[in-house]
């Protein structure tokens, strides 16, 4: 079914940042900054980068100026929506001694103020789906999530250059959006098609001067979208999550991590990863300790110490846990794969591994 299309000219961007200031929202949106494109709050079109794209390869990333002066010419950061609804690090609750000597336990305020991310691309909405499943839809629900969520508008930007190291369009989650945002930008030469999806993204949108696109708009939206499919990268043409089962006791795993220094890049710039840590922080004199819930990752040693005993203690091991779990067992978790082909994992490891190759190297090593 094809998006119900409006067209709005790019001078009336900053009418939408201001509608959003309006109702209530503070704006967080993608700027230029220590030469990357990073998510930060933002009143003003002029904050937005414009006429900047990014080259990405296999541990590398960075700023490149063109020809343009569009805003969101470019694929991605180290950043998805994950650090805006799961925490990088929060408190969960503390305690303290009473006056009668006992514990008495409190929970802090969480406020969760309205939050409008612009900027969003449709690997970033799959995660998003992906988190909504774990926070939301289990046996118990995160109640900090759940706030951030219930205040979060999201309005997706459909890509129009993908990265060397994107194959969203092999997992199926890209490079167009097509649910699960209140409103969704495809930017052209002179301004912005726009699919507004939610009441409360209607509300928003009404001061807007929305036109009917034309035939000509309509074509040159189908032409990005298909100049962004056209990725280099892409999964192994097989059945993956058997064929990674099968694999567990493979000397392969020894010849992908030989290079991995178990440094957690791609964990945390992965927007699916969700793997965290609880620690305590005490007082110096005892009275009173914080239980801090942070974000943690499979691949320190830490993360399977049990009882004094490091269940994965090599590289390798850590290696094999992360990528049979994100594309074999996380199927069994939530029905598909927990990578939705953003890339960032390949752009950000300091070494350059990309996941593609590992799992073709498993392939190729199964039929010979």
């Amino acid at each position: 079914m094809e998006p119900a299309y409006h067209f709005f000219p790019t001078a009336q961007l900053q009418e939408l940042l201001n509608q959003l200031s309006e109702n209530g929202y503070t704006c967080i949106g993608p700027i230029a900054r220590d030469d990357t494109i990073i998510f930060d709050e933002i009143n003003a079109v002029e904050q937005l980068p414009a006429g900047i794209t990014d080259s990405q390869a296999p541990g590398h990333y960075s700023l490149e100026t063109n020809n343009t002066s569009k805003y969101f010419d470019w694929a991605n950061g180290p950043q998805a929506l994950k650090p805006l609804l799961f925490a990088p690090r929060e408190e969960l609750w503390s305690s303290h001694h009473t006056a009668d000597g006992t514990l008495g336990f409190s929970e802090p305020e969480h406020e969760a103020n309205k939050i409008a991310v612009i900027g969003a691309r449709a690997c970033d909405i799959a995660a998003l789906k992906i988190h909504d499943q774990h926070f939301l839809e289990q046996q118990f629900v995160d109640p900090y999530y759940k706030a951030r969520r219930d205040n979060l508008l999201v309005i997706a930007v459909n890509c129009s250059q993908p990265a060397d190291t994107c194959f969203c369009h092999s997992t199926g989650d890209g490079p167009f959006v097509e649910t699960g945002f209140d409103i969704a930008l495809t930017e052209l030469d002179d301004g912005f098609l726009i699919d507004v999806q939610t009441s409360k993204a209607k509300s928003i949108c009404s001061a807007l001067e929305l036109q009917e696109p034309t035939s000509k708009q309509l074509d040159e939206a189908k032409s990005i979208k298909r100049g962004a499919s056209k990725q280099t990268r892409q999964l192994p043409d097989i059945d993956i999550k058997s064929r990674l089962l099968g694999e567990l006791s493979s000397d392969a795993w020894h010849d992908i991590a030989s290079n991995c220094l178990s440094c957690g890049n791609c964990t945390s710039v992965c927007p699916t990863c969700f793997c965290h840590s609880e620690n305590d922080m005490s007082t110096l004199d005892g009275t009173s300790t914080e239980h801090y819930r942070e974000w943690d990752s499979c691949f320190t040693q830490g993360h399977s110490y049990i009882h004094g005993i490091t269940i994965r203690s090599e590289t390798s091991q850590r290696y094999r846990q992360w990528l049979s779990h994100k594309f074999s067992s996380w199927h069994d978790q939530f029905g598909r794969s927990g990578c939705v082909g953003c890339g960032r994992c390949i752009t950000w490891c300091p070494v350059g591994i990309d996941v593609t190759e590992s799992l073709a190297q498993l392939v190729e090593r199964r039929r010979g």
